[in-house]
């Protein structure tokens, strides 16, 4: 398993979560697990083909990052906040996907 895609962030290109913004949490072959911290939680998160999503330039902190792959506790209001603040920056010019 790759883990160089575990923490960036992704936008849902198909389905009827098209636009919605995510932080990759685990990737298996062809397939990458998608949290949003609210209808999609680090126990419950959504599995979508690499092909129905667009990756973003940014992830979140590193620490997040060595977290999400060792599998330390992290929350599900962390990466809410992550999201949260990307689609801010996002808002203002100073993200660019």
């Amino acid at each position: 398993m790759e883990n160089n895609l575990i923490g960036r962030f992704a936008v849902s290109q198909a389905g009827h979560d098209k636009d919605t913004l995510y932080v990759i949490i685990a990737q298996e072959g062809s397939f990458v697990y998608l949290c949003d911290g609210k209808f999609h939680t680090l126990e419950k998160p959504k599995k979508k083909s690499m092909k129905h999503i667009a990756l973003c330039k940014d992830s979140v902190s590193m620490d997040m990052v060595k977290r999400i792959i060792i599998k330390k506790k992290i929350f599900d209001h962390e990466i809410k906040y992550a999201i949260k603040i990307q689609e801010k920056g996002k808002e203002e010019g100073y993200v660019k996907e």
